[in-house]
C-alpha cells in the first residue's frame, strides 16, 4: 500500500538516532496491517494529487500495540507521517486536527498518540496543540532503553489551532 511505503519513507529521518533493532521494530510496527482493523480511521493528506501524509485513527479501548500497554478509554492516533518534501506545510497539523475532529464526533473528550522519545519535532508538535504527558502508560518495545511515550488530549479544550 502507497501509505505504508510513504510511512517508512517518512520514519527514515530516525534511523541515525536509534540501534538497529529499534529501527527493525519501528519499521515493523509502521507496516504493519494495524490500520486495516474494523473501527480504524486511515486518514491521508494530499497536495496536489500526490500523498504526502497520513495518520490512522484507532477507536478506544482497541489493543494498538499488542499487549504492551493498557487499551485507553478513548481513541489514539498512530503512525503519523509526512513526506519529507512536503514538510512544514501545514500537514502533520491538519491531520491532528481531523484526528480531534473525528474523536468529537464520535463522542469523546480525550484523544491520545504515543511516539518514540527521539522524535523531537513530533513531540513540539503536539505539545503546541496542548498534548500533555502520560508516563504511566509509556512502554520499551525493543528493551533498549528507548521509550515510546503516551500524550493525551482533552479535545473539548481545542477550539481552533
Amino acid at each position: 500500500m502507497q501509505i505504508r511505503k510513504q510511512r517508512i519513507l517518512a520514519y527514515q529521518d530516525h534511523i541515525p538516532s536509534i540501534p538497529p533493532k529499534h529501527w527493525g521494530a519501528l519499521k515493523s510496527a509502521i507496516s504493519s496491517e494495524a490500520d486495516q482493523q474494523p473501527g480504524v480511521d486511515l486518514l491521508a493528506a494530499e497536495i496536489d494529487g500526490n500523498i504526502v501524509g497520513s495518520v490512522a485513527l484507532f477507536p478506544a479501548r482497541t489493543d494498538a500495540y499488542e499487549g504492551c500497554v493498557d487499551e485507553l478509554d478513548y481513541p489514539e492516533t498512530r503512525v503519523l507521517a509526512v513526506a519529507p518534501e512536503a514538510r512544514g506545510k501545514g500537514v502533520a497539523a491538519a491531520l491532528i486536527k481531523e484526528s480531534i475532529k473525528r474523536a468529537k464526533a464520535k463522542g469523546f473528550n480525550f484523544i491520545g498518540l504515543h511516539t518514540g522519545e527521539f522524535m523531537h519535532e513530533a513531540i513540539s508538535l503536539y505539545e503546541r496543540f496542548g498534548f500533555k504527558r502520560l508516563p504511566q502508560y509509556d512502554f520499551e518495545p525493543a528493551d533498549d532503553g528507548i521509550i515510546v511515550k503516551l500524550f493525551d488530549l482533552q479535545s473539548k479544550k481545542i477550539v481552533s489551532k
